[in-house]
């Protein structure tokens, strides 16, 4: 049985060598500002999220959900790097604000989220 084991863990060690895109699949938000559940001050708030992967800028989307359940389309920085999404969020009045976003990796997995913060 220790031989079967030994067997499965050496190729599967060489299948992610030979393929190590494979060990990540989807993209995955390191850190954001603002973090979830952030309370911030003033009208204008910067967006920045961070993931574990290179992504797709011309294939992702960041959308505002105001307090009042209007939406708002938020054009990502083209100079951010390549693994970040970053725009900047202006008029902002006070309240529960929803930062949805959704990125396509370049592996081609979709993720999506949605990060909830305040406004005061």
């Amino acid at each position: 049985m220790r031989a079967f084991f030994r067997i499965a863990f050496v190729l599967s060690a060489i299948w992610l060598l030979a393929h190590p895109s494979a060990s990540q699949a989807h993209a995955i938000i390191v850190s954001s500002s603002p973090a979830a559940g952030a309370t911030v001050s003033g009208d204008t708030v910067a967006i920045r999220l961070h993931f574990n992967s290179r992504i797709d800028h011309a294939r992702s989307k960041l959308t505002l959900l105001a307090p009042n359940g209007a939406s708002r389309v938020l054009t990502p920085a083209s100079d951010a790097p390549a693994d970040e999404l970053n725009a900047d969020a202006k008029l902002l009045p006070a309240g529960a604000w929803h930062l949805r976003w959704q990125v396509l990796s370049v592996d081609g997995h979709i993720t999506r989220g949605d990060i909830p913060f305040t406004v005061r």
